[in-house]
């Protein structure tokens, strides 16, 4: 995301124009828009008119709208973004008071105006922050399977997203002497085609097919960690295959990618897999200085301390709302862990609520906060312990608050 211009009031409102350059902005424009904001972006907008003598004809126009915003919707898989809202703005095609959606492109600015107190607060901010670091962290690609079955995802420092599921049909009877991983390992450079059994033969389009998806989807350009987890010996077998077709072909590109390349073992071929993979030592290792790392660990953290019951990890908004008054969430390791869903609520009370009790540990206490996306496997550990929680300086007891239950808003702003 490029950050075209800004202007904030003391007040806390202003404007923002932003220009999305990659699918994941899509994201971080998904989580600073809000209802009633406005919003002024591109459209196409299909338009009417009547001749003298009666006759119709309708035609598709350019324009620029602005919108007060009604709802959002968001894919996240093709990372689109849909805003709809009433036009606040009277221009040649359009009166104020009908509704359009806006569809936000890449490579097209739009601006986004928040009026009122405090519409432009601390996490809107840092969500732009972020949003426009250069120096993100990079992307992993994960190829999670077992035979006949592939998961390609790609994680960012935001979220998990599935990008492709590929099915290939594998005959159970195998023949031959060699068994049939070896074969398709060192296929066309040692084993003829005509010896393959029909299970080799179906392994064989099974790692095409999937190195075909792959290459559609990755850069080959940039050196970025490619994780390939498996029960058994498909991980290894397709690293191979990936190597091997490497050489065959001549690919340059592709045979550099080798150090990127780490096998790992999963229990199943399934996505929810993922988890297990990536809390693997070797995967750790490479992916240590990435976002997804650092908040998988400050939630493994965080529930190795909550079974030992010391009193030094409490989640639930009145137990960490009253360690934060106690001072316990401060410098010398306080951290604060939030869910992005507490600040995509729609009632601007419930927000500030939050944003708040965020400012008060970052700003006065000096601790640590951390905004976990509810798309990543540890924002969703958050979200089921209520969606916030806190790692304590020093221990307190008796924070427990029965009764009272977090309500976590869904994606349109309501409450679940």
């Amino acid at each position: 995301m490029r950050l075209i211009k800004q202007n904030f009031e003391r007040d806390g409102s202003g404007f923002v124009t932003l220009f999305p350059e990659e699918p994941e902005d899509m994201w971080y424009a998904y989580n600073l828009i809000r209802p009633n904001d406005l919003l002024r972006a591109s459209a196409i907008r299909r338009v009417t008119t009547e001749s003298s003598t009666g006759s119709t004809s309708s035609t598709r126009v350019h324009t620029t709208l602005t919108i007060r915003v009604a709802s959002l919707d968001f894919d996240p898989q093709s990372s689109q973004l849909h805003v709809l809202g009433r036009i606040a703005e009277e221009t040649k095609f359009t009166k104020v008071g009908q509704y359009h959606t806006l569809d936000l492109e890449l490579q097209r600015n739009f601006t986004l105006e928040k009026d009122g107190e405090e519409a432009w607060d601390s996490v809107a901010r840092g969500i732009i922050k972020e949003a426009c670091d250069p120096v993100k962290s990079a992307d992993v690609w994960a190829v999670v399977m077992q035979e006949g079955l592939a998961n390609l995802a790609v994680l960012t420092g935001a979220r998990t997203v599935l990008r492709q599921r590929i099915e290939v049909s594998i005959p159970r009877k195998r023949g031959g002497r060699a068994s049939d991983h070896d074969k398709v390992g060192c296929i066309d450079l040692c084993v003829p085609k005509s010896t393959l059994s029909n299970g080799a033969k179906g392994l064989e389009k099974f790692f095409q097919t999937t190195l075909d998806t792959l290459l559609r989807q990755i850069d080959l350009t940039e050196s970025k960690p490619i994780l390939l987890a498996s029960p058994g010996f498909t991980a290894s077998s397709f690293q191979k295959f990936i190597l091997d077709t490497a050489i065959r072909t001549g690919n340059k590109s592709l045979m550099a990618q080798k150090a990127n390349l780490v096998v790992v073992h999963s229990s199943s071929g399934h996505l929810h897999s993922l988890n297990e993979v990536l809390q693997t030592p070797e995967v750790d290792a490479r992916l240590k200085d990435t976002q997804y790392a650092r908040e998988g660990k400050l939630m493994d953290d965080f529930i190795t301390l909550l079974r030992k019951d010391d009193g030094r990890a409490w989640y639930g908004p009145n137990e960490v709302e009253k360690a934060v008054e106690k001072g316990a969430v401060g410098r010398g390791g306080g951290v604060l862990l939030i869910s992005n869903a507490l600040f995509r609520a729609q009632d601007v009370a419930i927000r500030r609520r939050w944003v708040r009790l965020a400012d008060k540990v970052r700003d006065i206490e000096g601790g640590e906060v951390r905004t976990l996306s509810s798309e990543h496997e540890s924002g969703k550990r958050l979200d089921g312990l209520g969606g916030i929680a806190a790692i304590l300086t020093f221990p307190l007891d008796d924070l427990d608050d029965d009764g009272f239950e977090l309500e976590i808003p869904n994606e349109n702003g309501n409450d679940l």
